[in-house]
């Protein structure tokens, strides 16, 4: 476990985007299905990522990674019994739909909070194209066996858009047309990117305002280069320490990306601070910060930069929509509630929404990512204006979505260090 201490900083500088792990985990699987070569640039190379390329490979795909690009040869022919998804809920969700293509029995397992993460919204919509699934109470391990044969089914988008993800991939390469019912679909954004993936691979799906999907079968991925998106997931906590202590101006993210987290754009105009944007770069830098008031219904990961930006705008501001959080890498509202009230903020968590009144400076001293890399990554952002260094245990998390975090804080003048490593 990474232990790391941030110290009163004033940021400044140009960085980089991280690469999209959401954009390069729909690429890996699109690229699997596709017969011939794919090549990905400016991939992402963070655990979630990592965990898909693998999962790829057991599902029949050959893999030559180097720095600059990742290059995929397609082919879907299962040769593990067991697929590892590591700590990722995209990951198990999207390749359970398609290992459902074939009719070998595979399993799925996982590591961390993934083992407490809800899957059974899987099983009656697999089940209903032809699979049969097993899982542990609702839970991983997951054991399926196909194979989709395509057909009609109804599937529950309240909790996690991303098993629809899962069969927007897999039933395009059915045997016959699929009908998908849709019901509390959250997240639209998020299938909006999966869309624009498989519209790049050559695969086609009618939209009917995401109630119904009409998928044809028989359909053919198309192997194509592929550019990665920068990450605004990433890219958000970049934004608000621009807001908060300095000018920081961020290159490789597309302003039109279908990519939910750009509102966090909307929301640092909410609260005062300086935006500037362009086709090649945004610039986020001080002013002063007022209340505001935001609903991450359809961007629950901005969850925790707003409360890092919230905790330093003078009045109360109100993060409504909150009510998934409770199935993230951590219980997300409570973990954001339980740290920052340790350095000092009057935060307070409820059904369906979090309150944060803010203040000049937060407190330092001893907080917990809980595992959950966005956790550590406000804590870290929020510590560059606190009284006293902030120190956080378990900051290796931000490894599920952003390795080289810390070491882009550095560049931008964060002062912080590493004071443990096991």
């Amino acid at each position: 476990m990474m232990v790391v201490k941030v110290s009163a900083s004033k940021a400044s500088g140009t960085i980089n985007a991280p690469a999209s792990k959401s954009s390069m985990q729909r690429a890996v699987a699109a690229a699997l299905l596709a017969e011939g070569t794919s090549t990905l640039f400016n991939p992402s190379f963070s655990e979630d990522s990592l965990s898909a390329i693998k999962m790829a490979e057991c599902l029949g795909a050959s893999v030559k990674i180097s720095k600059e690009k990742v290059e995929i040869k397609g082919g879907f022919n299962p040769v593990c019994e067991i697929l590892d998804c590591g700590e990722s809920g995209l990951g198990v969700r999207m390749f359970s739909a398609i290992a459902a293509l074939s009719d070998k029995e595979i399993i799925f397992s996982g590591s961390g909070s993934i083992l407490n993460r809800p899957m059974d919204m899987l099983k009656n919509p697999l089940e209903s194209l032809g699979a049969i699934v097993v899982t542990m109470n609702g839970k991983l391990p997951l054991l399926l066996k196909g194979r989709l044969t395509g057909g009609k089914a109804k599937v529950d988008g309240s909790n996690s858009s991303q098993f629809l993800t899962g069969l927007l991939f897999a039933l395009p390469l059915a045997e016959e047309d699929s009908i998908l019912e849709i019901s509390n679909l959250k997240s639209k954004p998020y299938i909006d990117l999966t869309l624009d993936v498989l519209n790049k691979f050559g695969i086609s799906v009618e939209n009917q305002d995401y109630k119904e999907f009409f998928i044809p079968g028989k359909q053919k991925y198309i192997a194509t280069d592929y550019q990665v998106e920068g990450d605004w997931s990433g890219a958000a906590f970049l934004a608000v320490l621009g807001a908060i202590s300095g000018k920081v101006t961020i290159h490789h993210l597309q302003l039109n990306s279908t990519q939910p987290d750009r509102m966090i754009l909307d929301a640092l105009k909410m609260a005062g601070a300086n935006v500037e944007k362009d086709d090649k770069r945004i610039i986020v830098s001080p002013n002063k910060l007022k209340a505001f008031q935001f609903d991450i219904t359809d961007c629950p990961d901005l969850a925790p930069p707003l409360v890092a930006l919230a905790s330093f705008c003078e009045g109360k501001s109100v993060i409504t929509g909150t009510e998934r959080l409770k199935a993230k890498e951590s219980d997300r509202a409570f973990t954001l509630q339980k740290e920052f009230s340790a350095l000092g903020i009057d935060i307070q968590e409820f059904e369906n929404k979090i309150e944060i009144i803010g203040r000049k400076n937060i407190e330092g001293g001893e907080v917990s990512s809980h595992g959950d890399h966005r956790i550590a990554m406000a804590l870290a952002v929020a510590g560059t204006k606190a009284t006293s260094p902030v120190t956080i245990s378990g900051a290796d998390a931000i490894n599920k979505s952003y390795p080289d975090f810390f070491n882009d804080l550095q560049k931008l003048g964060v002062v912080l260090e590493t004071i443990k490593e096991e």
